[in-house]
């Protein structure tokens, strides 16, 4: 059996490796903060993260196999191209389903990045199932190393990337998840030799490198379009995270949580009919975000304010109010019960008119320390 001559493209390796990473950081980045959404915008959450994340998989490894160049012509069947990036998809949405519809448990997090390295090995050797003209011959140590590589380090990426939902722990994990994918692919292609088989064995239609490549470039397009979306905003601060108040409002910090009686009394404008009301702040519950405005919730009406979250932030604080939710400001003192949903919570207020307001798990310490729990 003559093995064939191959050599690599090192612009399209280091390509490869950059796909891999952004994908990690697009579908990590969407999938965060989804505890505090509602069932379908989550489930939306997951599906894109999914093809984020699944679809980088498959095309790390396409553009890899772009600059592989052997001395013949070789081909790819597209029907078992195209199942091995499905696959890939339907197993990250499962890991990603079990992460955010189950209690995130150690295990929950194992078997979710177990998970996730077994759809990685499975694009890759069913990816390569697909040659047409020649055929791959495996090594046991490179599918031993490709095994261990690819779920190791994507329940590195998951243990990291949700233990604490944070910018930092998802670059970490982000970087776990780039690595492993790659890693796998080098991995099990330094122990892969190939050789050159006379006929061809279609599944499907079968297509040249010069029609893989159109659609590594459309796959790639998207998840670089998906990572801008999300990159723009993933420093900037956001009503979860904002900038701190002026100087001029700044407040003094204390050392124990208060329960002021008679707070700085803010005054909110609110656009009604045409007309602008200005309602005490200690008439209102909460405060919700409404895209690049707000709405303000007293007992028994819902009222527009043309303020932004970050501007009600900077203003409500020193009225007392305290942030329960990124999209959220609550007045402590309309607070009638709190309860307790795993790690996150709800606040609820006396009126019954009044909805009940989320507590996210980055703030569900300061505000049971607010409310005294």
């Amino acid at each position: 059996m003559e093995f064939l001559d191959t050599t690599n493209n090192t612009a399209l390796v280091l390509a490869s490796i950059i796909v891999a990473l952004v994908a990690g950081f697009t579908g990590l980045t969407l999938s965060k903060d989804l505890s505090t959404k509602s069932v379908a915008r989550r489930k939306v959450s997951i599906a894109m993260s999914s093809i984020a994340l699944g679809g980088g998989i498959w095309s790390m490894h396409f553009v890899a196999m772009l600059g592989i160049q052997m001395p013949i012509l070789f081909y790819y069947d597209a029907a078992i191209t195209l199942a091995s990036a499905l696959l890939a998809i339907l197993i990250v949405g499962t890991a990603l389903l079990l992460l955010h519809f189950r209690e995130r448990t150690p295990f929950t997090l194992s078997a979710a990045g177990a998970l996730v390295g077994c759809g990685i090995l499975a694009m890759h050797y069913i990816g390569m199932a697909g040659l047409q003209l020649c055929r791959a011959v495996y090594t046991p140590l490179g599918i031993l190393l490709a095994v261990v590589s690819a779920v190791g380090l994507c329940i590195a990426a998951f243990w990291i990337a949700y233990g604490r939902r944070t910018n930092r722990n998802i670059l970490l994990g982000t970087l776990c998840f780039g690595t492993a994918v790659s890693a796998v692919h080098f991995a099990a292609m330094a122990g892969t030799n190939f050789i050159a088989v006379p006929t061809m064995h279609e599944f499907g239609p079968v297509m040249s490198n010069e029609t893989l490549a159109m659609g590594v470039i459309l796959s790639s397009f998207v998840i670089f379009g998906a990572f801008l979306w999300m990159g723009v905003t993933f420093f900037a601060p956001t009503a979860g995270t904002p900038a701190p108040p002026p100087l001029a409002v700044q407040q003094p910090k204390t050392t124990e949580p208060v329960f002021n009686p008679a707070p700085a009394t803010v005054r909110i404008p609110c656009d009604h009919n045409g007309v602008t009301k200005l309602i005490a702040s200690e008439q209102v519950a909460f405060v919700q975000a409404e895209g690049h405005y707000t709405n303000v919730f007293t007992a028994d009406a819902k009222q527009f304010c043309g303020w932004p979250i970050t501007e009600a932030i900077t203003r409500l604080e020193a009225a007392g109010f305290i942030r329960t939710h990124r999209s959220y400001l609550v007045n402590p003192a309309m607070v009638n019960d709190f309860e307790r949903l795993k790690d996150t919570g709800v606040c609820r207020f006396a009126s019954p008119q009044l909805p009940s307001v989320p507590v996210s798990r980055s703030h569900l310490k300061g505000v049971r320390d607010v409310l005294g729990l």
